[in-house]
């Protein structure tokens, strides 16, 4: 019931259960089904539903009042300075970050942090987003995210990763005619990071025979290593140069980047364990960025 009454809270800021959606990664329905079932408990309506918004009525607004209390105060149990604290975090995270540089950070903030617990959420960047928005958890590692922030977050940056072009061993190494030649595993369009590659198609003018859609780098990787196809995917994070029967290109135009980052409520960040995990975090990304300019510049020198 919590979650209903965030979903609520921001319906009701927004006038629009679209909106509401939008900022907490739910489809308008999803945000509807939650409200109806809110209101069938409470016993009333809380909305004046319209064509295209919706107000709220004498009863929500009541209601909204009562419901920012409500969660505040459940947010203010969740920090309970009574019990002993564990610097215990909820954090989610990509799976590209898990599968790459968190374990060796996670190392490192137990080193400094021994006592802490952490939860870590898998999912991908919009989920992540919502559930950081709606305090389900207290950061994420994620793909910075192209709308502006609500003011209680920060965007902390950590590393670009660049995107490659992969294909089979022995296909052309000329992007354009590789994928006029083979079929095409694209980088889901609904993630950041394959809205990315979607644009930067459109923009060189370059077609694609699609055949599959993914959200997941590291699965694309493996179908281009059995012979499934090509992809553009980033390529920092994922073993590319380690997986057998893979040929990388450089895309033509430029680099093309993602920046992934921590998306943190403010309030968190004062607390050290988080603060702590912000810096083993950075750390590693960092040892990656080095790792990626070395590999750039011997490559210029072949």
């Amino acid at each position: 019931m919590i979650r209903y009454l965030r979903t609520f809270v921001v319906a009701a800021e927004a006038e629009s259960f679209s909106a509401a959606g939008n900022r907490l990664g739910l489809t308008q329905s999803a945000v509807s089904t939650q409200i109806r079932r809110l209101e069938d408990e409470l016993g009333f309506a809380l909305f004046d539903r319209k064509a295209k918004s919706v107000t709220l009525c004498e009863e929500g607004r009541h209601a909204l009042e009562q419901a920012a209390q409500i969660l505040d105060l459940f947010d203010g149990m969740k920090r309970q300075r009574g019990f002993p604290d564990r610097g215990g975090l909820n954090i989610g995270a990509i799976s590209t970050v898990q599968a790459s540089f968190l374990p060796k950070a996670l190392q490192q903030f137990r080193r400094v942090q021994p006592a802490a617990s952490i939860n870590i959420a898998p999912g991908v960047s919009a989920e992540l987003l919502a559930k950081v928005d709606s305090h389900e958890l207290d950061m994420a590692v994620m793909i910075k995210p192209r709308l502006g922030l609500p003011p209680d977050l920060k965007w902390i940056p950590l590393i670009s990763e660049h995107y490659v072009g992969i294909a089979p061993k022995g296909a052309p190494t000329d992007l354009p005619e590789l994928l006029r030649t083979h079929p095409f595993i694209r980088y889901d369009r609904r993630s950041p990071g394959g809205q990315l590659v979607d644009r930067y198609l459109k923009q060189h003018g370059l077609s694609t025979m699609d055949t599959m859609e993914l959200d997941e780098p590291s699965v694309i990787l493996n179908m281009v290593s059995e012979g499934l196809g090509c992809s553009i995917i980033p390529g920092d994070l994922v073993p590319v140069k380690q997986t057998r029967g893979i040929s990388v290109l450089g895309l033509p135009g430029g680099p093309l980047v993602r920046e992934i980052g921590i998306l943190a409520r403010l309030a968190v960040l004062d607390r050290p364990s988080a603060q702590t995990l912000v810096d083993s975090l950075a750390a590693q990304a960092s040892k990656i960025s080095g790792q990626t300019k070395r590999r750039a510049a011997r490559a210029s020198h072949l």
